[in-house]
């Protein structure tokens, strides 16, 4: 089979979707990989890296694609592109596909067989091709670097001939994948750690990393099989809301990383509470790409309200594009070679295995995908 890598395209995207290591052993595997020059380059791998793993560097885009029986990359295709995909060839990337689906309906209309990388679920057999969990991780540990290079304050309690440092009071909402990256990395910075989650259950993941859990009653709440928070009531945002404003009037970071798989991000992060915030503090938005969390956060900008600092920079895993790539590319080969058939040299995308099910989207010229085929239905 010929694997397709084209270079990303998307602005600011310095990812890529096969590291020179992990090609090598595609190629050792019988694969035949074709990757656009400069594949790698944003990410830190030359085409000289890929060429001596034995992949084969080619400038027309066009031949990637069209000759590739399997295509790896990060992001969602552009729409103009899918007309020059083989039919039956198996694409694989990012599509985010409950808010893309024209994207989806153009996938299916030109036979391809689109796997979403959001899709693949939390389950332990799938664990090691989780790669919303491997770039949510490194998410989380560039929020706490944004902060730490915005705070007017330093992280650890230091103690000088001219006086004691407190240590910055940082407040982390939402103790997902990101969340728990953020409490521990501010808490190796030294700074004094506060977190919450809707989730009663993530409490002593919060207090075994070294940091506090804020006790806010919300009543009856929990999370779906996925591990995902489920969407509260106006009444418990209301009430969530209320339990946080004392904390973050007292800190001197907050970052907030409360998502809703699949819909737009609450706002639990208001305007009168970052007026309520000392000058010079901070607050990260993580969720600023799917709707935002803090009102006032604008994507891929820091703006300021009251002297406080607000930081809506999307596409974080690309930051540390080094490690997300070599992340990305090991849940990727993870995927192929859990379907790999080395007798027949194919990818067996059985329709009943739970994963197949779970994150192909559309196949043989329909959607197949049975959660994204009854959106807005």
């Amino acid at each position: 089979m010929r694997i397709g890598v084209p270079k990303e395209t998307w602005p600011g995207e310095l990812r890529t979707a096969l590291v020179p290591a992990n090609a090598k052993k595609l190629i050792r595997s019988g694969f035949e990989i074709v990757a656009e020059t400069g594949l790698g380059l944003g990410s830190g791998f030359s085409d000289d890296a890929y060429t001596e793993a034995g992949v084969t560097i080619q400038s027309d885009r066009q031949s990637v694609l069209a000759d590739a029986d399997v295509i790896l990359r990060v992001r969602k295709p552009d729409v103009n592109e899918i007309s020059g995909l083989r039919r039956g060839v198996i694409h694989i990337s990012f599509l985010d596909p409950f808010n893309e689906r024209s994207l989806v309906d153009s996938l299916a209309a030109a036979g391809v067989t689109a796997i979403s990388m959001e899709m693949i679920p939390r389950s332990t057999r799938a664990q090691k091709m989780d790669a919303l969990s491997s770039q949510a991780n490194l998410a989380g540990y560039v929020t706490v670097i944004q902060a730490a290079y915005h705070s007017t304050k330093a992280f650890p309690m230091m103690m000088t001939p001219s006086g004691t440092i407190r240590p910055c009071r940082v407040f982390v909402i939402g103790v997902g994948v990101a969340g728990l990256q953020a409490i521990a990395t501010a808490k190796r910075l030294g700074a004094r750690v506060e977190a919450f989650d809707t989730r009663p259950v993530t409490a002593e993941q919060v207090r075994s990393l070294g940091a506090k859990f804020v006790e806010i009653d919300l009543g009856e709440v929990g999370q779906t099989e996925q591990g995902y928070a489920k969407a509260l009531t106006e009444e418990q945002i209301a009430l969530q809301k209320e339990g946080q404003k004392k904390v973050i009037a007292e800190s001197d970071v907050v970052i907030t990383t409360a998502q809703l798989f699949g819909r737009p991000a609450p706002v639990i992060v208001t305007r009168d509470m970052i007026e309520a915030m000392q000058p010079g503090s901070v607050v990260v938005d993580m969720a600023v790409e799917s709707g935002g969390n803090v009102e006032g956060s604008v994507l891929d900008a820091v703006t300021e309200i009251g002297g406080v600092k607000v930081i809506g920079q999307g596409n974080l895993p690309s930051k540390v594009s080094r490690n997300a790539s070599d992340m990305y590319s090991n849940n990727l080969l993870n995927l192929i070679e859990e379907f790999y058939d080395s007798e027949s040299k194919q990818l067996v995308l059985d329709p009943e295995d739970e994963i197949i099910q779970a994150a192909v989207i559309t196949r043989d010229g329909e959607i197949v995908n049975e959660t994204i085929r009854n959106l807005n239905k």
